[in-house]
């Protein structure tokens, strides 16, 4: 490859620009990855309008990133188990590896990558482009891999673009299977049948729920989707969610609701109501507007419920995310539906970002 490395790089709000950046040097413990695919999501679109790092500078955006090995170093390769030519995926985080929450599996936490922080950090996807070697984001033809990278090799016959489903399904992994507990022939209830929602059926479909509800806006291709994977559709404009669920299940309710519809603090209230006695409750988005205490500590109390917020995942979960993929098991490619060019990169986050195509599930920028 030529010496010179072309990227979009998100300049201000709801601005790109296309800029050529010197192709790094490689040493003994780092590497470089040629991309194939980058899938978005909400979080691009919040840095985008700098909703979220209006600090930061311009930078390359994208943080689904799948590719091939372009180089890679002697110490490198043998820590990740990869050499030239592989493709594999990789993770946002680039995480100290030894803190406390690196060492329970939570590296989303770790302050060294949590972008939130006024404290520098190192994350792909939103660190800006004046930090050395400027190839942080997968909107670029190529990636810098840092040595605290988390790179997973990817099944043999897995498409690059099916393979960005791998944040929104490990994450789903993550949360149903670790953080919600869910066990076969529980109940599930799936608010938000975005990506990481649909993320969240497949995973509760897979661990071998009795029951899956998804619950979002009529006649979406969403609910569509969640259908294919083995949900029951509920649509909030037209039935009482609460009541459905209720006659569903005999009055029992869900043992595990994941509330990923951000919004006005109204969902709070109906995510509680879902859940059964001794159920989980997770909060994977975050909510505007004001929600009374007493309407959220009284059914949190007395149902005994326990509520989590979450956020990220481990590492085996994408390479159990990666595997179900892979395996064809569910229609998981019904989630793919834009796929745009390094240069459409601004059309691909305003899709995305404002759903300006009511079939959008999952984007993806092909470098």
């Amino acid at each position: 490859m030529s010496g010179a490395v072309r990227a979009a790089v998100a300049t201000q709000p709801l601005r790109t620009e296309l800029r050529t950046f010197p192709l790094p040097k490689v040493g003994p413990d780092d590497g470089l990855l040629r991309v194939e695919a980058c899938g978005l999501c909400g979080t691009d679109w919040e840095y985008y309008t700098r909703q979220r790092g209006a600090h930061l500078g311009p930078m390359i955006l994208g943080h689904e990133i799948v590719g091939t090995v372009l180089a890679v170093g002697e110490e490198a390769a043998v820590r990740w188990g990869v050499r030239p030519g592989d493709r594999v995926a990789v993770e946002e985080f680039l995480p100290c590896g030894s803190c406390a929450f690196c060492r329970t599996g939570r590296p989303a936490l770790c302050d060294a990558t949590d972008s939130r922080s006024q404290a520098p950090f190192l994350r792909y996807g939103c660190t800006p482009v004046d930090v050395p070697p400027a190839l942080w984001g997968g909107f670029s033809e190529v990636l810098y891999l840092h040595p605290r990278a988390l790179v997973h090799r990817v099944p043999q016959g897995l498409s690059a673009d099916l393979a960005t489903l791998f944040v929104p399904v490990s994450n789903g992994i993550r949360w149903v299977r670790r953080d919600g507990q869910l066990q076969p022939g529980g109940t599930a209830v799936v608010i938000g049948p975005g990506a990481h929602g649909l993320g969240c059926v497949a995973a509760a479909v897979t661990a071998g729920a009795s029951q899956v509800f998804a619950v979002g806006r009529s006649s979406s291709p969403r609910l569509d989707a969640a259908r294919a994977l083995g949900a029951i559709p509920l649509e909030s404009e037209q039935v009482d969610v609460v009541e459905a669920v209720r006659e569903a299940t005999g009055g029992r309710m869900a043992d595990l609701v994941i509330d990923l519809a951000p919004g006005d603090g109204d969902g709070l209230r109906t995510a509680l109501a879902l859940a059964g006695k001794g159920g989980v409750v997770l909060f994977a988005a975050t909510k505007r507007g004001q929600v009374a205490a007493e309407a959220v500590a009284e059914p949190v109390v007395r149902k005994g419920l326990v509520v989590k917020g979450v956020r990220g995942r481990d590492f085996e979960a994408v390479d159990e995310a990666l595997s179900l993929l892979a395996s064809r098991r569910l229609p998981l490619e019904r989630l793919r539906t834009h796929r745009f060019g390094l240069e459409e990169t601004d059309t691909a986050l305003r899709v995305q970002g404002t759903r300006l195509d009511p079939s959008t599930i999952h984007v993806a920028v092909a470098p």
